[in-house]
């Protein structure tokens, strides 16, 4: 159930690498390919009063797999966006969902 969630870069850009970037992950995380879900969510930046393109955000929302399995998602994520997308900088942090209080369907998971 990991949620990539990505502002910042467009949605067409995105499905060039989803493909490529969840086959990585699901053999790093060991879950299966339809827990994934990658989310596209449209932002503006707004810059000493002028509307600008927003800085590249990716957030990783999901129950904490360890730090060796973090840093190896992070850094899959970041070198698929910055050598296919040929974005040059990045910016990725985790959120990390406590298990006694994630519910799915009003159910405790």
């Amino acid at each position: 159930m990991p949620q990539i969630k990505i502002r910042g870069i467009e949605a067409n850009e995105i499905c060039k690498i989803s493909e490529k970037m969840i086959d990585n992950l699901v053999d790093i995380v060991k879950c299966p390919r339809d827990y994934f879900e990658i989310e596209c969510i449209s932002s503006v930046a707004i810059r000493n009063g002028k509307i600008e393109k927003a800085y590249p955000f990716i957030e990783v929302a999901w129950f904490d797999r360890g730090a060796q399995i973090q840093d190896k998602v992070a850094k899959t994520i970041t070198d698929i966006i910055r050598k296919d997308l040929k974005i040059e900088s990045l910016d990725l942090a985790f959120t990390v969902f406590e298990k006694e209080k994630y519910y799915e369907n009003g159910e405790h998971f």
